[in-house]
Parts: structure tokens; sequence; C-alpha cells
């Protein structure tokens, strides 16, 4: 069964998301929070699988939950989907970095918020190609920070450095597979080593790390 808790400051959004999840066989809603306080006290003491966080709520707001979820070693298990208006929002990315494993908008079709749920909970980041092309459109935008970090990067073999410029360009592994003449299995291998190289959750945070190292910039366009 997935536990999910869900964070949103409105009772009625709240009510809908519990109403088609609880419908679902195979998950189940644990807890409710109006506020990002709330849910970092309800998420260590349900540890949900998967936390469904509106960023906009009052006092403690979502990112900053989240970020105090990513952080706390108790929870490394608790995966937390970010609820934004992609386009107005500019939260997105910090939350990325704080460990979100995804992000939905909140006019979301049903099935696809289910689907979402079930993605999450199995350890996978919400990233698909055309969401992942749509975060770099959005730091395309953005003025570069001070938050490169050039040595991040020094444990990556260059094979790895290949697949990561390919994910960090919005590639799924089968196309990644096709570009490099690699095998699909292949390919989610050399990820999930990334991953545990660079000590990141998901996919999404490797999509961050690659442009905060230097190794992709803002208007390169995806291979």
């Amino acid at each position: 069964m997935i536990k999910v808790l869900l964070a949103d400051d409105q009772v009625l959004v709240r009510a809908g998301f519990r109403a088609l999840l609880n419908a679902e066989p195979d998950i189940e809603v644990v807890a409710e929070a109006g506020d990002g306080l709330e849910a970092v006290r309800l998420a260590g003491q349900t540890r949900p699988d998967v936390v469904l966080m509106d960023i906009r709520m009052p006092g403690v707001d979502g990112l900053e939950a989240t970020r105090r979820i990513g952080a706390d070693d108790d929870l490394a298990g608790v995966r937390v989907l970010v609820l934004t208006t992609y386009e107005s929002d500019e939260y997105v990315y910090q939350a990325l970095r704080y460990g979100a494993s995804g992000f939905l908008v909140k006019d979301i079709e049903p099935g696809d918020l289910v689907h979402a749920i079930r993605v999450v909970a199995r350890g996978d980041a919400l990233l698909s190609p055309g969401i992942t092309r749509r975060l770099i459109a959005d730091l395309v935008r953005r003025p570069r920070t001070n938050t490169t970090r050039p040595g991040a990067l020094a444990a990556l073999t260059e094979r790895e450095r290949d697949v990561l410029t390919r994910v960090a360009g919005g590639l799924s592994n089968d196309e990644i597979a096709s570009v490099l003449h690699l095998s699909p299995l292949t390919v989610k291998t050399h990820v999930s080593r990334m991953m545990s190289k660079l000590a990141v959750r998901d996919r999404a945070q490797l999509v961050v790390l690659a442009y905060e190292s230097g190794l992709v910039t803002p208007g390169t366009p995806p291979e």
C-alpha cells in the first residue's frame, strides 16, 4: 500500500485529492496538512511514501517544508511531489534542488495524478522528457547564479558524463541508448551509478546538478 500525505492549505483541494486517491486499491491517504510546518511534523509521524506538497501555503511554505524533509536522514524514504502552476511558479527549480522528486500542475488529469504517485513511490523521478525540457526552458530564462559546483562531477567516468549530458537535455533512457549506441539497461545502470556517486535522490536532481556543475549551460539545445 502506498501511503500519501496531502499538504495544501485549501480544504476542498485536499478533499478532492483524498477522494481520488483513496478510491485506488493500492493508495491510502494517511494524513493531511494545511501548512508546511504541519506537513513536516506529520511526515515524521506517519512516514508516508509520498508527500503531495503545495508550494504556496501560509507560514512555512511548501518549499521550506520540502527542504526540511529532504535534509532529515530519518525521512530519506519520503518522496515529495510538488504541486504548482508551472508557468507562474518561481520555486520549482529550488524545490528540485531541495530534494523534490518532481512536480505536478494543479489542473492535472485524475489518472495522471494517480500514475504520478505510483511512479514516485517506486523511487523514480517524475520528470518525463517533455517536462525536463520545460524545466530547461525555465533555466534558460534565469540569470546564472553563484551555485556552480565545478568539481561536483569529478567522480564520474567519461561515459557517465555523456549520459548525464543527455539526461539534462531531456532525453529518455531509450533515446539516450539510441544516441550513444547502448542498451536501455546499460543507460539505466549508468544513471543509477551516477545517483549513487553524486548522492542525489533521483533524475530530477541529476538535471539540476548538471547545470550547477557547468556540464550543461542554459541555451545548450538537447541532443
